[in-house]
């Protein structure tokens, strides 16, 4: 067996092998600048702003926070709320705004905003309002508007000032509510007309939502803190719009199709998109079975539906989507055996393409990225007419940012062999990026599969070392809707492989409801979460077991985080006599206390379809198991978590003690969803290492 100790501690310090590596990349309308996000290095959490000049291909620090006096202790509550919506664990400059030619970017930092010019990196730190966040530049360069306390601001060479607020408690303008930010993939809330002169701003009233409590329990004597959450069947937030001129006008947008809240047609702001060619919203039903987009009158605040697109489970939100382009209306749906991209309503991509995302359009193409393959992303033009051209044919997950002339390419393999992002023009490689990560010292022995009757994408891991005998079988999925384990980059599965070199065969499927493979597949788990998510984890364990004798089936265990999970939780109640131990973290437990959006896009609204909650929910389950054994199950919880907060896992707790069932609890005291904490990230995989040693009757190394 593999001494590995030491990647535990690497995974951490580096957040998980990502410190270091450029990220958030544009290119500029004219093709000549690039610029870029990066620390200096692997466990350097502190992003820097970079460019690169195309015509000499060199690399430049534009503005380095540190500089600056960067403290992320500083960071208003809104911004760690933004933070931990995105996933955000790093520091510095996360995230910049910039003008189209990439002349002129703002960011905030430490509750101030800078704006920078990129050619001579001259930084101007603006005299805003205390505790400002998420700035944003008019077309123009010369404004910058920003939150703060619960207003929209502007400042430009007139001075800072107030554009819209609200004297409320819960109430604030110009930022995304919870469920946008957390299921809508919308962190803003706020968007500049095309002539910089006014502003689409949301206002958001959190007051129907039922206050929830997040607590310290290791300091009693710190008063919890109020969140408002909007659980399944419960209210949402009202969110209304404004448009707002710098000279204090303003028109009300009346976006939400009925006469009052209770009547409304349209409960959720997915998108809003202000070009030349107009300001249009994309909004859903509560039900999410209907997508509309609708063009605004900018002087009217009046709303005409444009297009409108239904399905009888759900409409999938694509980021980005829908946009215009010359009058065209380019939008991705959900289309009999694909996900197809379609312009004005017709679809332009075949059955053997599923569309991931639309990165860029002109005269001559629409550039996207898509799935031939499930493991796969490829880059593929496609032609107004419907022609399709294939970029990339090589095994991996492709990327591609343009702009002007320049491409800059991006590719995760599953050999490791990441290639540094490329800048390229006229098919010629100028420049490329440079990539200070560190590169995980842990040897893939993967076997990508399709097991199973349904050919369920999966991939075997084995000690890298391993001499044939029998392994105990460690399954580690996510399992679930929106995410996928099974793609080509190594670095999806470099944690299963350090508890491969354990001692372990770990078995990584994604089978009912995650995507790549289709709509049917995808819509499998409407109304149950529960039955074909487990029955497809143990059909592909069993197939794995068939093909390779070493795989112990006396020995199994599951373990996973949020969904994952909640999987990991249901096996061991549903099928004990296949599960022998599980790790259970951060899952939801009792769906109604998961939020509306997507709880009820899978499971419908708990008023009008309970049976749906009563067949997926875990509480119910420990009482339904009558004598069958009990096997070792670990429960672990960030006490902090605002999304899926602790009460799943407590409530769960309590079902299990008062069913006689026994099991471990591991509070993670200051804890949220994500585990950016060194130490608690380390050690995590330590104890779970630990508790599957024992639980397995494995000898393994901690």
């Amino acid at each position: 067996m593999t001494n590995t100790a030491s990647f535990p501690r690497r995974q951490a310090v580096t957040r998980r092998f990502t410190l270091g590596a450029p990220r958030d990349i544009r290119v500029a309308s004219d093709g000549a600048t690039v610029t870029f996000l990066r620390s200096s290095g692997p466990e350097d959490p502190v992003n820097g702003l970079w460019t690169i000049d195309v015509a000499a291909g060199s690399e430049c620090l534009v503005v380095d926070p540190t500089a600056l006096g960067a403290d992320d202790a500083d960071l208003p509550a809104e911004e760690r709320a933004r933070r931990e919506r995105a996933r955000e664990s790093g520091g510095g400059i996360v995230a910049y705004d910039a003008t189209a030619d990439l002349s002129l970017a703002t960011f905030a930092i430490g509750g101030q905003v800078a704006r920078v010019a990129i050619g001579t990196g001259e930084v101007e730190i603006l005299s805003t309002a205390a505790g400002a966040f998420d700035p944003r530049l008019s077309p123009d360069g010369t404004a910058v508007a920003y939150v703060a306390d619960e207003s929209l601001r502007v400042v430009d060479a007139i001075g800072d000032r107030l554009v819209i607020g609200e004297n409320g408690a819960t109430i604030s303008w110009g930022a995304a509510e919870f469920i946008a930010g957390e299921e809508m993939g919308r962190t803003r809330g706020f968007w500049w007309a095309p002539a910089g002169d006014r502003l689409l701003v949301q206002r958001v009233d959190v007051a129907p939502i039922d206050e929830w409590w997040i607590s310290a329990p290791v300091d009693p004597s710190a008063a919890p803190a109020a969140i408002r959450y909007p659980g399944a069947g419960t209210a949402n937030a009202e969110v209304a719009l404004a448009i707002v001129g710098l000279d204090e006008g303003r028109v009300d947008v009346d976006w939400h199709g009925g006469s009052s809240w209770d009547t409304r047609t349209w409960e959720y702001l997915a998108a809003a998109a202000w070009t030349d060619e107009g300001l249009i919203l994309t909004v859903q039903s509560r039900d999410q079975r209907t997508l509309a987009v609708l063009d605004v009158d900018p002087v009217t605040g009046a709303c005409t539906e444009r297009y409108r697109t239904s399905d009888e489970h759900w409409v999938e939100l694509i980021p980005g989507m829908p946009r215009l382009h010359d009058g065209r209306l380019i939008t991705v749906e959900d289309r009999g055996a694909a996900r197809r991209l379609c312009v004005d309503g017709e679809a332009v991509t075949g059955d053997d393409l599923q569309v991931r995302r639309v990165i860029a359009a002109d005269t001559e193409r629409i550039l996207i990225a898509g799935s031939f393959d499930p493991t796969t992303i490829d880059i593929v033009s496609v032609g107004w007419d419907g022609s399709v051209d294939r970029l990339t044919n090589a095994a991996g997950l492709h990327g591609a940012i343009v702009g002007g002339g320049t491409t800059v390419r991006t590719v995760r393999s599953i050999d490791g062999g990441d290639g540094r992002p490329e800048v390229v023009v006229d098919g010629a490689v100028v420049a490329q990026i440079g990539d200070h990560s560190e590169t995980p010292d842990v040897e893939l022995n993967i076997a990508l599969l399709r097991l199973g009757r349904r050919e369920l994408a999966s991939a075997l891991l084995l000690p890298h070392d391993h001499d044939g005998s029998s392994l105990p079988v460690l399954l580690d999925p996510y399992g679930g809707p929106h995410a996928q384990r099974v793609q080509q980059a190594a670095g999806l599965f470099h944690a299963s492989q350090w508890f491969a070199d354990q001692g372990f065969a770990v078995l990584v499927t994604d089978g009912s409801g995650t995507p790549g493979r289709g709509p049917a597949f995808e819509r499998e788990v409407r109304g149950d979460l529960a039955a074909s998510v487990l029955d497809d984890q143990i059909d592909a364990l069993y197939a794995a077991a068939d093909a390779n004798p070493a795989l112990d089936l006396s020995r199994v265990a599951i373990r996973g985080w949020s969904f994952g999970g909640y999987l990991a939780a249901l096996a061991v109640f549903r099928r004990p006599d296949v599960f022998h131990a599980a790790i259970a973290g951060a899952s939801v437990t009792d769906w109604r206390l998961y939020d509306t959006h997507y709880t009820e896009r899978y499971l419908g609204h708990p008023g009008t379809e309970p049976e749906n909650y009563e067949r997926s929910d875990l509480l119910t389950e420990p009482a339904r198991m009558g004598d069958a054994p009990m096997r070792p199950l670990l429960l672990i919880h960030g006490l902090a978590d605002d999304n899926v907060v602790a009460a799943h896992t407590l409530q769960l707790s309590r079902a299990l003690l008062e069913a006689g069932k026994s099991h471990t609890v591991l509070p993670l005291s200051g804890v949220t969803h994500m585990t950016p904490q060194e130490e608690v990230a380390e050690n995590l995989l330590r104890l779970q290492l630990s508790f599957l040693g024992d639980a397995l009757g494995a000898s393994v190394t901690t």
